[in-house]
């Protein structure tokens, strides 16, 4: 199966990203002298070693580095087809995964039986260099930053930075063209980080789904963000029916019942 929907673009000196039509995914690739890294996985190994397939329009040199923005089985199920390489994500993205990773199988292969053969194959491969807030990796001489700065999609999302580049790789804090998955949100503390992000836009913004942003893409996912948790604050104090806000949402009508639940649950407490 070949899932290609469009070439490497660059996007920086030496920063790469593809779009793939499963998922409308976004998968990041930076090169240093001799040696490159890779941001995400994608969902199953066979999707992996296309990637590796693919890697070789952009280097002939090995993946050297992996950085998962966060647990999800999409962004991690595939890591175990990059060793020995290290793969780096946030602290709470290994336990994570060992956690959860049979589950996020069922819950493909219930969702999408087309994929269980797949699924099936998939070594659940944590990554096996943590940080807590911020780390430099040196990739061929190039610095690439990682820094968790708040919980939103997940509790463990971090952001890719290559200043040389400037540009900055979001994971699914950001995402376009879609509502973004609230399921493992917090959607109290999303806004909040969208905006520390924000801060840290000098160029081009890759969201895990859909196509690269810029300042403005951030600007009006974070006015979104801002807009679910003011609408849930009305539901959680009687001053609005959880349908009107749901008919008010900055998302579409069918996939706002979600965000508003999910910060419904924060609210009271139940998220923490």
């Amino acid at each position: 199966m070949t899932d290609r929907s469009g070439p490497w673009v660059e996007i920086g000196d030496r920063v790469f990203t593809r779009r793939y039509r499963f998922f409308d995914q976004q998968i990041g690739v930076v090169l240093g002298d001799g040696e490159v890294l890779v941001i995400d996985t994608r969902l199953t190994h066979r999707q992996a070693r296309e990637l590796v397939e693919d890697l070789r329009e952009l280097t002939s040199q090995p993946v050297s580095v992996v950085v998962d923005t966060h647990w999800h089985h999409d962004h991690t199920f595939g890591n175990h087809v990059f060793r020995p390489a290290p793969i780096w994500g946030h602290e709470r993205c290994g336990p994570r995964m060992l956690e959860l990773g049979e589950r996020m199988r069922a819950d493909v292969v219930e969702r999408m039986p087309d994929l269980a053969a797949e699924v099936a194959e998939v070594v659940i491969d944590p990554p096996d260099h943590a940080f807590a807030e911020t780390a430099r990796l040196l990739v061929g001489g190039r610095s690439v930053w990682l820094r968790h700065i708040g919980r939103g999609h997940t509790d463990s999302d971090i952001v890719v930075e290559v200043p040389d580049a400037g540009v900055l790789f979001a994971g699914d804090l950001l995402e376009a063209g879609a509502t973004p998955f609230f399921g493992d949100g917090y959607p109290l503390d999303w806004p909040e980080t969208v905006s520390r992000l924000a801060d840290l836009v000098r160029g081009p913004v890759v969201p895990g789904h859909g196509e690269v942003g810029d300042r403005r893409f951030v600007e009006s996912q974070l006015a979104a963000f801002l807009e679910v948790a003011r609408l849930g604050r009305e539901v959680h104090a009687g001053r609005l029916p959880l349908d009107d806000a749901i008919a008010a949402s900055p998302f579409s009508p069918a996939t706002s019942r979600e965000p508003l639940e999910r910060t419904l649950a924060q609210l009271r407490g139940e998220l923490d």
